[in-house]
C-alpha cells in the first residue's frame, strides 16, 4: 500500500475526516488507496490557529502531546491530484474551477499558487495506529493494515 506522511496536526485532521485536500509543492500521477501517517513532527504554530484548535478540541484533542506521531492513523482514496490555480486569500480555485476551497479546509492547507491540492475520499480512521517509521515522497508499506 502507499503511504504518505504528513506533519501533525494535518494527519490527524484527514484522520478525522476533517480535510479533504493534501496540499503539496509536487503533482502525482498515483491514484488509489492511500494510508496517511503521521510524522514525529508537529507543526506547533499550525496547532495554535483557531480553526485547528477548535477543530482538534471538538474531537477531544486539546494538548500537543495528544496527536500521535509515527503512526499510521488512517487510509484514504486519493482521487485527484489538482493544481492550485488561484489563491484569493481566504479560498482558493482547484483545477480550472473544478473546484473552490473556502473555509476551515482553506485553513487545513497551504493553497498558494501553483502548488498541488491531493482530493482524498472514503477516509477510514484506524482502531489501533500502526507504528511505522516515515519517508520522504510516497512510499510502500507491505504490512497489512
Amino acid at each position: 500500500m502507499k503511504v504518505i506522511s504528513i506533519i501533525q496536526p494535518w494527519a490527524t485532521l484527514i484522520a478525522l475526516g476533517e480535510k479533504k485536500f493534501e496540499t503539496r509543492s509536487w503533482k502525482t500521477k498515483y491514484r488509489g488507496e492511500l494510508a496517511i501517517h503521521a510524522s514525529k513532527k508537529i507543526d506547533r504554530v499550525a496547532c495554535k490557529m483557531t480553526p485547528i484548535i477548535q477543530t482538534l478540541n471538538k474531537h477531544g484533542i486539546f494538548l500537543f502531546d495528544d496527536l500521535p506521531i509515527g503512526m499510521i492513523l488512517a487510509t484514504a482514496h486519493l482521487e485527484e491530484c489538482f493544481e492550485v490555480i488561484k489563491d484569493e486569500g481566504n479560498s482558493a480555485i482547484l483545477g480550472y474551477g473544478s473546484y473552490i476551497v473556502s473555509g476551515n479546509e482553506y485553513h487545513f492547507g497551504d493553497f498558494s499558487e501553483g502548488r498541488y491540492a491531493w482530493k482524498l475520499s472514503d477516509v477510514k480512521m484506524l482502531k489501533k495506529p500502526i507504528p511505522a517509521k516515515g519517508q520522504l515522497g510516497l512510499w510502500d508499506y507491505q504490512e497489512l493494515i
